[in-house]
């Protein structure tokens, strides 16, 4: 249930790295996938089933909650698999599922796992929650509901004390940053058409990402379309109406991003971390809000917009295939060694050089994503202004860090 009573913050974990970057950061919930049964199955490294006692342990360490994500469409041959699945899950001491497949819900309630509703069911009515509160206790709305819409079911449930089989009010989950798709609630047949590979089963090829030329086939005719990228949203961002959505009353903020690097879940998790601890002491102002959105200007973006939470009821489009961000890393080594009574770490320099009032940013399974400035630089024992090529420097880290760590220069993009 609801973290200390303040909305729960959920981060995106495509692997070790992104995982720990969630717990150093804030979260206090993250959700994942095993292998292919999940949307992001070709996307992230994903985890394998034997990562589950580890995630689970690294979270309770933490007091973090942690949701397998199983929401793909299920077959008659995955079946065995799901079971494999759910039964680990509870054996690791998951939290809970999320799930879309009827199947899927069953076989989890059946051994007391508890059930999230994906929003690949696209649940947009309070007759519809009721129906879901059968099995779940935690329900994804769909992502096209404005906020107007949200409050009136989030209302309908206290009032009617809709309950779950937990016997607490169900609890409303909602999208609060990232990507968008085009097609309502991530149904889209375009990459099975065009790739025989399902984004139905986690395996999108991202047609919608890609510039097109329209042509009228009778007369060869080519449609001019103002935006190149006309089937590309925008990002997701509710950061300067995040009170908004705490006041429609939403449980669970869920960050997109299990396909993104660790450094993106670093940051979008510590902002909104700090935005949502902001509205609860009384502190939310829009001159944080500006800060927090330079922060997320950082790391990946296609642009950003509110959705559909503000009543809009057209899309904002990408302009360009990529990123936005106005920085990016760029490989330089990896670690050699930790000294961990002088807080000294060992680098051996393999691509770019780094020289002191760099940025550099550490990423690695225990380490997570961090960044620090270089405010000193040694190579063979003597200071130095920059590390080339080939060297083996020392940089002064204040936390520990793992042999074959990457070291990583950020810079303007």
């Amino acid at each position: 249930m609801t973290v200390s009573g303040r909305v729960e913050l959920m981060a995106p974990a495509g692997n070790f790295e992104s995982l720990q970057a969630a717990l150093d950061n804030g979260a206090d919930s993250v959700y994942f996938g095993v292998d292919q049964l999940n949307m992001r199955a070709r996307s992230t490294v994903n985890f394998s089933i034997d990562d589950l006692e580890e995630i689970a342990r690294r979270c309770k360490e933490k007091n973090v909650r942690t949701y397998l994500t199983l929401n793909t469409i299920v077959y008659d041959h995955d079946l065995s698999v799901v079971k494999t699945l759910l039964n680990r899950a509870k054996e690791a001491g998951l939290t809970a599922v999320i799930a879309s497949d009827q199947a899927v819900i069953a076989s989890a309630r059946a051994i007391g796992l508890e059930v999230h509703i994906s929003t690949q069911l696209n649940v947009t009515n309070i007759e519809t929650v009721k129906f879901y509160s059968l099995f779940a206790d935690t329900i994804v709305l769909s992502r096209e509901l404005s906020l107007r819409q949200v409050k009136k079911i989030t209302e309908a449930i206290e009032r009617e004390q809709v309950k779950g089989p937990s016997d607490n009010l169900v609890e409303i989950e909602i999208f609060g940053h990232g990507a968008l798709c085009m097609a309502v609630s991530g149904k889209c047949y375009l990459s099975l058409h065009s790739h025989n590979s399902s984004a139905n089963r986690g395996a999108c090829k991202q047609n919608c990402r890609k510039k097109y030329t329209v042509i009228d086939q009778e007369s060869g005719f080519e449609i001019e379309i103002d935006n190149e990228y006309m089937m590309s949203p925008k990002d997701l961002c509710t950061l300067d109406f995040l009170d908004q959505v705490i006041d429609a009353g939403t449980k669970v903020l869920k960050i997109e991003g299990r396909g993104r690097a660790p450094e993106y879940v670093a940051t979008v998790i510590r902002t909104y971390r700090e935005a949502i601890d902001a509205i609860a002491d009384g502190t939310y102002s829009q001159e944080k809000v500006a800060e927090w959105m330079k922060a997320l200007e950082t790391v990946y973006n296609r642009g950003f917009w509110s959705g559909y939470y503000l009543g809009q009821k057209l899309g904002e489009w990408s302009d360009n295939p990529g990123s936005n961000a106005t920085q990016k890393k760029v490989y330089v080594g990896k670690a050699a060694h930790y000294f961990q009574k002088a807080s000294i770490g060992e680098f051996k320099i393999e691509a770019y050089d780094i020289k002191v009032g760099d940025k550099i940013l550490i990423t690695g399974p225990s380490t997570g994503a961090q960044e620090l400035i270089v405010e000193e630089l040694f190579v063979n024992e003597q200071k130095v202004e920059k590390a080339t090529k080939g060297d083996d420097c020392t940089i002064k880290i204040p936390f520990r860090i793992r042999l074959s760590d990457k070291l990583y220069k950020i810079v303007e993009a």
